[in-house]
């Protein structure tokens, strides 16, 4: 069976949804078709997360990340209070818990207040006010994150797309691409699609998708896995809302963080270890040819001469009970191995460059019938919304359609 669309988006999770959303909330003309290849919206990144909608707290001025995440997050916030999906404005801290991070915390309060982010400073009495179980020298209060279920907001995106007409299939993995009449033909096992433009938002996959359809990426996919514990029944008051490290400046990650879910679970983690497969939920989780691959990429090599000794300790952390455990005393002391047991991991995909450079901002490649969505990290969920947008304009442009694309862009900055 062919169907012929003006747009394929491959990737149902959260920032596929939010795109199709976007180009049919402008155009509700357009013929729009998401193909997910999992059983269900959200399987992977957007599922596997910590639920935070963050605040704009950690992203360099000027860069794609701060301009949508601040904006972002209160427009999830309001998807969400529109559409029945749990959420509560929480605040955060992030804590500093020793005189060295000092500076990082100050750095961090001053990238807040750029990107415009109400952030208060505490010492060390206030933290014990406000969290008596957490330890630190001093804090940033950070008003603006709140906590959600990016779960539940995939399924309400998927509900809301099929009021708006689009054409949803999961279990639809696109098998192979090919070129006919200046569309983008789509194959997936029961069906083909022939598009005008192409958008790939295919997270872990995102890459391989890409080289499928023609596109040489100007970066590669390498999986890192973040493995959570939980706090057990009967401990889960150790804080009471949200609490982070001082991140690491040079890496895009954000440390170990405890994080009271809206189910009353008590979330730990992530780390950030190599996964050996793009869906490596466990260590167990190989795919070899995936391995074979990065063996031969200098992109590795270079990963490694640049971070091998945060890989080195993350690694442990995460081969060894003793060493996770005493990484959460720092932030929350009163946790012991006891209160702690293991829930689960997400993978999250992480664009490298030849260098072995992690990317720390969005990438999104355009070429002539597709735009590629290459590194979505966090704050992706956050900013989903805004991101679709971004993207549906790029896709009007494509579509020959400037002055909506000049709408959606205006829209967005509004």
């Amino acid at each position: 069976m062919s169907r012929t669309v003006d747009v394929a988006v491959i990737g149902g999770g959260i920032l596929g949804l939010a795109t199709a959303r976007a180009l049919l909330l402008a155009d509700p003309r357009r013929s729009v078709a998401v193909l997910e290849k999992e059983a269900r919206w959200g399987a992977h990144q957007s599922g596997h997360n910590s639920n935070v909608i963050h605040s704009g707290l950690y992203y360099r001025p000027g860069s794609l990340k701060a301009r949508l995440a601040r904006a972002g997050g209160e427009a999830m916030i309001r998807y969400c209070d529109e559409h029945g999906v749990p959420v509560r404005r929480t605040g955060k801290l992030v804590v500093a818990t020793s005189e060295r991070q000092l500076p990082g915390l100050e750095s961090l309060a001053d990238r807040g207040r750029a990107n415009g982010v109400t952030v208060s400073r505490l010492g060390r009495s206030e933290i014990a006010q406000r969290e008596p179980n957490v330890a630190g020298v001093a804090a940033l209060d950070v008003a603006e994150t709140a906590m959600t279920d990016f779960g539940a907001v995939c399924r309400a995106l998927a509900a809301e797309l099929t009021q708006l007409g689009a054409i949803l299939r999961t279990g639809a993995s696109a098998r192979a691409f090919d070129a006919a009449q200046g569309r983008t033909v789509i194959h997936t096992d029961d069906e083909e699609f022939r598009a005008r433009v192409l958008v790939n938002c295919a997270g872990l996959h995102s890459d391989d998708v890409a080289r499928a359809a023609g596109h040489r990426p100007t970066v590669r996919i390498m999986p890192f896995r973040g493995e959570y514990t939980e706090v057990r029944p009967g401990r889960r008051d150790v804080v009471r809302n949200p609490v982070y490290p001082v991140p690491d400046p040079d890496l895009p990650f954000l440390g170990v963080h405890v994080t009271p879910m809206l189910d009353g679970a008590v979330h730990v983690g992530p780390n950030a270890v190599p996964a050996l497969a793009r869906e490596g939920y466990r260590w167990r989780d190989i795919d070899t040819r995936l391995l074979a691959g990065l063996v031969r990429d200098p992109a590795l090599r270079g990963l490694v001469r640049r971070y091998w000794r945060y890989g080195a300790v993350e690694m442990a952390r995460s081969l060894s009970w003793r060493l996770y455990v005493r990484e959460v005393r720092k932030l929350v002391p009163a946790l012991t191995g006891h209160d702690l047991r293991r829930h689960g991991s997400g993978v999250r995909a992480q664009a490298v460059r030849d260098t072995g450079e992690l990317v720390d901002d969005f990438v999104i490649d355009r070429t002539p019938r597709a735009v590629h969505v290459l590194n979505a990290p966090s704050p992706a969920a956050t900013s989903s919304l805004h991101i679709g947008s971004h993207v549906a304009a790029d896709v009007f442009e494509h579509l020959g359609d400037d002055d909506l694309a000049r709408a959606v862009r205006a829209a967005t900055a509004a």
